[in-house]
């Protein structure tokens, strides 16, 4: 007998509620990081979807429009899968064109030199941190390279569903981990990158 956590807690929260036991208090066992924001609820207009792309990219582009806080991948016949991000503060983002330089799931994430000098918290992580769902870079990562050489730009997961449709990141492309793990399984290594 299990006291007072439900199968569906037990399911979810896999080895972490194996490993913790059961609580009695309202805390709830760590959700796998993929199905977080199932109990988060995103604006509706930020959900992945299909839709009509009438722009002039090829199919397989990747193309991140910073204003309307979407990503979309260019399909065939006029189509986009579009994806809701979370974009760069004001002046804190890349732009034009790179592409997908390196690809890698749960990475690791250490700030760069920039942003420990502009938010002295991130000092703490200088060592880095590793992979994993308390890991800033979430679930998978995509490595924006320009001339064969890495920008220090990513699109990545979050564990910060809520960030979703804002400007809150030092300058990377914000995903929701269930949709970077979708788009990382249809971009290969070299997929060009539009940023506006």
């Amino acid at each position: 007998m299990i006291d007072g956590c439900s199968r569906r807690a037990l399911l979810l929260g896999g080895m972490a509620a194996a490993l913790s036991g059961c609580m009695t208090t309202r805390q709830i066992a760590p959700l796998p990081v993929a199905q977080r924001t199932e109990s988060y609820e995103v604006d509706p207009i930020y959900r992945r979807q299909r839709v009509p792309y009438t722009g002039g990219e090829k199919p397989g582009t990747i193309v991140v429009n910073r204003d309307e806080r979407f990503l979309y991948h260019i399909e065939e016949d006029g189509w986009a899968t579009r994806y809701g991000v979370g974009v760069g503060k004001e002046g804190r983002t890349l732009s034009g064109r790179a592409s997908v330089g390196r690809k890698a799931e749960w990475p690791s994430w250490t700030p760069t030199a920039n942003m420990m000098r502009r938010e002295p918290r991130f000092l703490q992580y200088a060592g880095g941190v590793s992979g994993g769902p308390h890991n800033p870079l979430g679930a998978r990562a995509l490595y924006l390279y320009r001339n064969g050489r890495d920008t220090m730009y990513r699109l990545h997961g979050t564990n910060e569903p809520w960030s979703i449709g804002q400007a809150v990141s030092s300058g990377c492309i914000r995903l929701l981990n269930e949709d970077i793990i979708h788009l990382y399984d249809q971009v290969p290594v070299g997929t060009p990158v539009l940023i506006i």
